[in-house]
Order: C-alpha cells, then structure tokens, then sequence
C-alpha cells in the first residue's frame, strides 16, 4: 500500500505543469470555460459544488441552471455585475498534466490586471463571442500575449449555439484572427467552435459541431507541448541573486532561481553589472550539494573569491554573459490614470533590482485595431507605446524575446508606490554602450576647496507671486557679499534661452524643471552655491532634482503664501489673465500645486518678514 502511494505520488511530481490565460472582451464567457474545465477536470471537489448550487442561485445568472462562472468570480463586485475584475488562479491536474489557470478580466479599465495574468502563462486562450467577431479588447488582449512572449494561442469562438453551430461564422471570425496573429507573430494558433455555457467541445467532441474534427479544450490544453527554454533561453547560465545568505562568518551564498542555461561547479562565472569574476566553488540546495543546477531551479551559489555581489546583481557564465547598459528602447504598457509625461521620474524594477529611471521620449505609440504607428508625446490608460528609457545605474539585462526575467520590468510611482507600467526591454541604445563617464582629475571637492565653502543647491518652489526671487535675490547679495561663489537660475531668466522653447503644458513643466535641475547639478559640481527659484509644481520633479545631488547638497525651500496674497500681489498680471481664462494651464488656478511635504526650509510670507526670511535660509546654509 506504502509503495502504492508512493508510486502515486511520484507520477504526480513529474507531471509537466502547464500555466494559461484566459482573455478576450468583456461578457466573452472566460470564468464560464474556466469553471467548466475545472469540473471537467475534476478540480473542482463536491462541497464546492454544493456551494456552487448555492451561489449560483442567488448570483448566478443561468436561471435554475449552475453558473460555473462563480468558481472563479469570487469578489462581491464580480458576483453582483456578473464580470470578472481581478485576476482568478486555479490550480487542478489531470491524469496527464498539472495546469495553474488565470482568469483574467476582459473590461478595458482592468487591462494591467490581464497584463499581470499573461506575464507568466505558457499558453493563452482568447475568446471570441461568435455574434460579435474580433474585437478592439481582442486586438488588445492578443497584442499584449505576443509581446509578453506567450507564442501558442488556443482560439475559442464561443457562443456558437447562439448562431446555430454555423461553420461559416467559425471560418469568418478563425480568418480574421489568423490575420492579426500573422501581424502580431503568434505563430501557433489552434481554433475551435464552442459553447462553454453547454459544455460543447471543452472536454470532449460536441456532436453539434460535426464539421469540427479537432480537439476540445482539454485535449489541448494536456497535448500541447511547451518548450521551458523557449523564452527564457536555452544558452549559458543566469541567476538574479534575490538574497545574499550569511548565516555565519564560514558561509557566505548567493540565492536565487537559475532563469536561463545551467551552472556546474568549478564554472567561471562574472557577476554583472560590475563584470567582477570567480568561479563557482558549490551549489547549496536544502536537499544538499548538487554539480549541475538547470533553469528554474532555486539555488544558492557560492564563489571561490571575496568579491561585492548585492542583491539585484546577476550572476552569468563568464563564457557568454549577458549586455548591461543604462539606456534602452522599451515597449510599454500605460496601466495608470494620469497619463505619462516624458521626463518625470519612477521607479524601475526589474528582477530584485531598483533603479530610478526616466522616459526620455515616445517614439510612437500603437494602433491597437491596424498595429499601425501613431505619433504620440504622453501614452493614455491602457496605450501601449515605443518608448526610450534611461536608468541612473546600468543594469545587466537581455531583449524580452530571449529572457523574460531579464527583458521584463515594471514602472513604479515614486510617490504613491503604485505600479504605473509594464514594459519589455527591446535593444540597448547604440549611445548607450558608445558613452561612457570619463574621470577627471579636478573633481568638485578640489573646486570647493579652492572656494572655501560647501555647494549647495537652494531650491525656492512656491506659487508664482509667493516671493520667491525676491527671497532668492536676497539671499544671493548676502552670500555674495560674504566672498561666496554663486549663481541664481530663475524661472523667468531660463525661458528667455535655455527652455525658450517650452510651453506650460504638463510635459513641458516636467521638462522645464529637467533641464535646470541638469543644470543646477553641473553648478553644484563647479563648486557653486546655486539658488534655483522656480514654481515647480510637481513633486516627482523635485525629487528628481533632488536624486541629482548628493547628501546636504539640495535644499527644498518651500515658499509659503496664501494664494489669496499671490493675487492681491499679481506684478504680473497672470492671475487676472488666468481668471478670465486666457493662460490655460496656469498653476494655483488651472493646473495644481503639489505642496512639499518634508521641505528643509518651510517660509511662510505672510507671518515674517523679508530679513527674518533670508536669515533663516542663511542660517540652514551656514550649518
């Protein structure tokens, strides 16, 4: 009995496992075939089914009949609009194979939740409504598959019995799809004529559809073969190191799942982006030493030489590693309400490592319905562009196409911590790996030194009206009159040449505080005390800027005062004009003002004056 179950066991462990997708438009019958499949495939155990009878009578939406949609559609917002939001997985296993299935949602304002489901499925399945054809979501949907590597796609028309099991609508709708797969490169697509809600053609031949001599989706799904090393690359060995293990002073590992190729021991292996070499002097598992350590195993290497390996860091075989660079071009998927502007700052994650990065440009955006290019300067909700990107840190990666873990990355907001994008790593920039930093003998603490004081960068932000030249002149005759080296870059000097080419858009306001902050922090490197007086709004900006110096070198001087003062004070006139409408996006009026939340200096005008305020600037800059 005992070798029985063991025997039993076994078969289980070394079943091949199969992870797929659902996706397609809305209201195309994904949670159906998946709750479908899942009873077919015994996934589904009988006081679920109880329950199932039980919710299907007060959610369901099949009559008296069971809604095998529910299965899958657990949240209370699923059941009550009969749609799917959040990504389902369900894991169940058949005498042949094990699957994790993911539910993805079809409404368009939940596609970076189908993007989620995609980015780690072997196999898609996109469903099709039989009355309605292909449509954008499908395009969508099927676009992001290709691009998230995902090669074999299982077509399922359903709905058929709502057009009477007509061969000539399967052929109509399998034609048109064929064409878009051709297009986006899917290069295996499987069709079949369905209805989830009857069960036709999911485990087994429908007798309606005799014109139909292929397999049902259970059949398929068991069959289809899935080549392990088909994206993520069958050559030398990569393994991103997650964690650096020193549980004492005799030990000292480097953990991680191989993603690429394999590693032995006594391999010569470079750790990237530094390029440091050693050679591999053991692979620790929990079950013991192994010689051999192939894709997808979770190992922990460690190395004949004291050298700096950190979480993040790649470890390659040194016979072939892999390109770092810190400049890219990327397709992206926009998952965020506000719309990108190129120029402002995230958060790029990639494996284990973080890095800050910048959309430097979009070079176009895509067409979802002909995948035509369109020009674009900001990707909406759930736009897909070609953008290039640049990194503050090079980064050891490889094209999407060959390796998912080092090709994939997310974009990060560095305010709210939310995931703003997805993207795939295309092709390092040629000006990426044709530019490197030169070293200069003269650095900024000789330059310092010969001034006698420590640069800074003094960043006055405020409305506009709120005083801020005018503190910031001050400021500066002080300090010049105590023999220090400045300079003053203002909002309204800079647009006269530099930026005089920049509106007040949104992007452009991003791109303004770009190119002083740039500025600003070749002043600091001079040796210079700079004072930078301009309204910027945005916070990501600031801490941009604020990421280009150095610890103590920037200085956030929040000029506060009352909008209601800013107007009665107007030299300028703009508020007026904002008023009446004629300076769109204007900032306190028409476009917001992001107030800073930990300033080193906090001015507020109305409650001191003018000496009280340069005093309390100069006395932060003295110490």
């Amino acid at each position: 009995m005992a070798t029985d179950v063991q025997a039993y066991l076994h078969q289980h462990e070394t079943k091949s496992l199969l992870r797929f997708i659902t996706c397609g438009s809305v209201d195309d019958g994904k949670s159906t075939l998946i709750g479908r499949v899942l009873r077919g495939g015994r996934g589904v155990v009988d006081d679920q089914l109880s329950a199932l009878e039980k919710d299907s009578a007060k959610h369901g939406t099949q009559g008296e009949a069971m809604d095998f949609a529910l299965l899958v559609d657990g949240l209370a917002a699923e059941r009550e609009q009969g749609i799917t939001i959040d990504v389902a997985y369900r894991f169940f296993a058949t005498e042949k194979r094990k699957f994790i299935v993911a539910d993805c949602p079809g409404h368009e304002q939940y596609t970076r939740n189908m993007a989620t489901g995609a980015s780690t499925a072997d196999v898609a399945i996109v469903l099709i409504d039989a009355r309605k054809g292909v449509l954008t979501q499908t395009r969508r949907h099927s676009f992001i598959v290709s691009r998230l590597g995902i090669t074999r796609v299982l077509l399922a028309v359903n709905k058929m019995d709502l057009v009477g099991f007509d061969q000539g609508v399967f052929e109509h709708i399998v034609e048109e799809y064929r064409r878009l797969a051709e297009q986006l490169g899917i290069s295996s697509v499987q069709a079949l004529p369905l209805s989830a809600l009857d069960g036709d053609n999911l485990i087994t031949a429908s007798a309606r559809t005799p014109w139909y001599s292929g397999p049902s989706v259970l059949e398929y799904l068991e069959n289809v073969s899935i080549d392990e090393n088909a994206v993520d690359g069958a050559h030398a060995g990569r393994l991103p190191v997650q964690w650096v293990c020193r549980p004492n002073l005799d030990f000292r590992g480097f953990a991680g799942t191989v993603c690429a190729g394999a590693f032995e021991t006594g391999e010569e292996v470079a750790v990237l982006p530094s390029g440091k070499r050693s050679h591999i002097a053991r692979i620790v598992t929990q079950d013991g030493d192994l010689v051999r350590a192939g894709h997808g195993q979770a190992v922990t290497l460690t190395l004949t030489d004291e050298i700096d390996v950190s979480r993040g860091d790649v470890i390659v075989s040194a016979r072939n590693p892999c390109e770092t660079a810190d400049q890219f071009a990327a397709h992206l998927i926009w998952m965020d309400e506000a719309e990108l502007i190129p120029g402002r700052g995230y958060w790029l994650k990639i494996g284990a490592r973080t890095v800050n990065a910048t959309v430097t440009e979009i070079k176009h955006k895509i067409d979802i319905n002909s995948q035509e290019p369109l020009a674009a300067k900001t990707l909406h909700l759930n736009e897909i562009g070609i953008c290039n990107l640049n990194l503050d840190h090079a980064i050891a990666f490889e094209p999407y196409a060959l390796n998912r873990t080092l090709g994939g990355f997310i974009l990060i907001d560095r305010q709210s911590n939310a995931t703003v994008a997805a993207g795939t790593l295309d092709f390092a920039l040629r000006r990426a790996g044709n530019i490197h930093w030169q070293a200069m003998d003269v650095n900024k603490t000789a330059r310092a030194a010969l001034k006698s004081q420590n640069p800074r960068c003094i960043w006055f932000t405020g409305l506009s009206g709120s005083g801020k030249s005018t503190i910031a002149n001050a400021v500066e005759q002080r300090l010049l009159a105590g023999h220090h080296h400045t300079y003053s870059l203002d909002g309204d000097n800079v647009r006269h040449g530099l930026n005089k080419d920049l509106g007040f858009t949104e992007a452009d306001r991003v791109e303004n505080i770009r190119r002083v902050a740039e500025v600003a922090r070749l002043m600091v490197d001079a040796g210079l005390i700079v004072l930078v007086s301009f309204i910027s709004p945005y916070r990501s900006e600031r801490d941009m800027a604020r990421s280009l110096f150095g610890a103590g070198e920037f200085v956030e001087v929040f000029v506060d005062t009352p909008l209601a003062l800013c107007e009665q004070r107007d030299v300028k006139g703009l508020y007026a004009k904002a008023r009446a409408g004629e300076l769109p996006n204007f900032t306190g009026i028409s476009s917001p003002y992001e107030v800073p939340l930990q300033p080193e200096l906090h001015l507020r005008t109305a409650e001191h004056g003018i000496e009280d305020l340069v005093e309390s600037v100069l006395k932060h800059v003295s110490s």
